[in-house]
């Protein structure tokens, strides 16, 4: 019998509609339920495309001894973590705490009048297991701790509550320095995270870290700005060559479980691949035109054209790691869309181009991952002809068509959607076709950025209809939401979708010269919202949600530091630079310097926690307004110039090419377009 999750939005609590657990959805009636009944909440957060979530959804929440132990004794919620960041990040730092690590599913236990944490951990095995006790005991321990060592119990949530509280306050200083000092300090320590030896397994992108290890080029002294290029050089091959980028259907997947970059994580977020074709772009525009950069966009394009972009013209948020060999399979399995068994690409192959294939990639009768072959490019190897076309045939077996004739690959929504529909190639993953505002906005940044650097119109046609989408779409009773699910909108937004949204409609009036201020004005408009809902007006910066929306959290954010995408209030800041560069007003200015003073003591501290707020930090120093023509713009878009926003304008100095101005400022006319790249490139502080 089906749940209370059988009518969520979110796709990925209806995989849990059929659980013999008596789940609810995070709100009044299972919080003010778990008061009235005193019984402690067990609240599990997760996401769609998350593999461990849907191993323990299969195993110990498909249980009947779980189930009815759990349905008896606790209050059972679910909260998918892409509707609800904000929940998620108060307990997943709830959970590193008490833990020492973090992961999905995040599985947390609170007290119910108060939602304090008091034990928590990720997946939970259904029997003794990976050194870990099965669920159940589990259960029944923290059951029996719960109702007979209240004081025990009441010491460890007042321990927690105070740590909570005070890493979520900070103490603005109008002395806190942020001053070039401070950023060369930051820029250095952050570069350096992407250095291989830094980590050994797995391997994820770290986009935040690169974008502003790349920005070191045009801060940091010569020999120390040519490291750091190399180690951002260093990263954007890793990417390009290794299993983590799918060489056959485009995209990227989520990390890699190796060192090596060779074996994926399978499932393809949608962030991921806007962040990384931001990088990419960026890399090529830095001098380092590799092709194999240039490939990896555009195989990233066609892919969001094919299996991403829905018909009304946004984007979907993910796609499964898992998904199923054969339609009588009763479970899916891991990644087997993407690899292949040796035998199979013998029979695809020709002779020769299955020689011509393993010179260029890491192929072999044993494999590299169960048996089977994840592909992983070789660095120094281009893709000739020959191999070229074999792509083409593994493609036309995965699909079921040549590449030039698969214009539309409608997504499986569901299990027996990916089992019923007919498939002229493999099944392919689930895919979740919800539209989140944060994350197309990384997307559409993405894609602007690389329109501006390669100039192909595909990249602009693709982002200018999914921003048309949102601004059209998104906003009911005059308030921006963050979901949408079938043309319905759904949950407020939050402070990342109002900083990504503004930073991509920034990216679009810096990239697509010709459309005059149409995207500053949107711009402009969704800023204003931002300040008004989000904004703390006495001490600086931007909480994770609005004041209107967190009666229901333990404690208000300000979200600072990086993770897989960066923070929104490093965003923030170097949006708020760049619409004061646009438009002169101050007022946009004196909200940047609040807001890196209120987290200059975080940044001196522990500066490799938030790189975006050097990012921040740079514009503010280092930003640049450029008055030219379109012409002389859109030359300079090409280059890596990362602290500059363009002003088409006719009134420039006489025998001038431009002007720079900084802040409250501005240069010497330049005479040519050599002197404005050196002028934007002056670093201040």
């Amino acid at each position: 019998m089906p749940n209370n999750l059988l009518h969520a939005q979110s796709l990925y609590l209806r995989k849990h509609a059929h659980n013999p657990i008596n789940w609810y959805s995070w709100g009044e009636e299972a919080l003010n339920k778990a008061k009235q009944e005193q019984k402690p909440i067990f609240l599990s957060i997760g996401y769609s495309s998350c593999h461990w979530c849907t191993v323990m959804e299969g195993e110990a929440f498909s249980d009947g001894a779980i189930a009815l132990y759990l349905n008896n004794n606790f209050i059972a919620i679910k909260v998918d973590r892409e509707e609800r960041p904000d929940i998620d990040s108060i307990y997943m730092q709830a959970l590193q705490m008490m833990t020492g690590q973090g992961g999905w599913p995040l599985n947390i236990f609170l007290t119910p009048d108060d939602l304090v944490p008091f034990y928590g951990g990720t997946y939970f095995p259904l029997e003794p297991r990976y050194g870990r006790p099965g669920f159940l005991q589990i259960l029944e321990s923290l059951h029996n701790f719960y109702h007979q060592q209240t004081d025990k119990l009441n010491n460890l949530k007042n321990e927690i509550i105070d740590i909570l509280h005070h890493n979520s306050s900070f103490n603005p200083n109008p002395d806190n320095p942020i001053n070039s000092k401070l950023l060369l300090e930051g820029l250095q320590k952050n570069s350096q995270i992407l250095a291989r030896n830094q980590y050994g397994s797995p391997r994820f992108p770290m986009m935040p870290y690169g974008n502003t290890t790349l920005m070191g080029i045009h801060s940091l002294p010569p020999e120390s700005a040519h490291k750091v290029h190399q180690l951002a050089i260093e990263r954007g091959t890793d990417l390009v060559n290794g299993g983590i980028y799918d060489h056959v259907g485009g995209g990227f997947h989520r990390y890699t479980v190796d060192s090596t970059w060779t074996v994926p994580h399978f499932e393809k977020m949608l962030y991921d691949n806007g962040l990384i074709m931001e990088f990419l772009a960026n890399l090529w525009s830095s001098g380092t035109e590799t092709t194999q950069y240039r490939t990896a966009c555009e195989g990233t394009l066609a892919w969001l054209e094919r299996e991403m972009a829905a018909p009304e013209g946004y984007f979907y948020s993910s796609q499964d790691a898992d998904n199923f060999a054969n339609i009588q399979d009763e479970e899916p399995e891991e990644g087997d869309f993407y690899i292949w068994h040796y035998l199979d690409l013998q029979q695809i192959l020709t002779h020769e181009e299955l020689i011509a294939f393993q010179e260029v990639f890491t192929i072999s009768n044993e494999g590299n991952f169960e048996g089977k072959n994840v592909l992983q490019k070789h660095p120094d190897k281009p893709l000739n002809p020959t191999v070229k076309t074999a792509l083409d045939k593994l493609f036309t077996m995965r699909y079921g068509c040549k590449p030039d004739k698969v214009t539309n690959f409608p997504p499986a929504r569901n299990n027996d959607e990916a089992k019923s529909l007919e498939w002229l190639g493999r099944i392919p993953p689930v895919t979740d076709t919800k539209m989140i505002v944060a994350w197309n906005s990384l997307m559409i940044s993405g894609l602007a950025r690389a329109f501006g650097v390669f100039g192909d119109s595909k990249y602009l046609d693709l982002a200018e209809t999914a921003v048309k989408f949102i601004l059209k779409n998104q906003w009911e009773n005059q308030r921006l939401h963050r979901l949408n699910y079938g043309n319905k909108v759904s949950v407020l937004a939050q402070s990342e979708d109002y900083a990504f949204l503004i930073k991509a409609l920034l990216d679009l009036q810096q990239n697509s010269l010709n459309a005059g201020n149409y995207w500053l004005e949107k711009a402009i408009k969704v800023q204003g919202e931002f300040d008004r809902y989000c904004y703390d007006q006495e001490n600086g910066g931007y909480y994770n949600n609005a004041y209107d929306n967190s009666d229901d959290l333990l404690i208000k954010e300000k979200g600072y530091i990086d993770n897989a995408t960066p923070s929104p209030n490093g965003v923030a800041v170097a949006n708020l630079v760049r619409l004061g560069l646009m438009t002169d007003n101050l007022e946009y200015f004196d909200k940047a310097e609040k807001t890196l003073k209120l987290f200059a003591e975080k940044m001196t501290q522990s500066p490799v926690s938030c790189p975006s707020l050097f990012v921040g930090l740079k514009w503010f120093l280092d930003g640049s307004s450029v008055k030219s023509n379109v012409q002389l713009l859109a030359d300079l878009n090409q280059l890596y110039l990362p602290n500059f926003v363009p002003c088409i304008s006719k009134d420039i100095p006489d025998n001038s090419v431009g002007l720079v101005c900084r802040g409250l400022s501005c240069l010497e006319p330049a005479l040519s377009k050599d002197q404005i790249i050196e002028q934007i490139t002056i670093t201040g502080g």
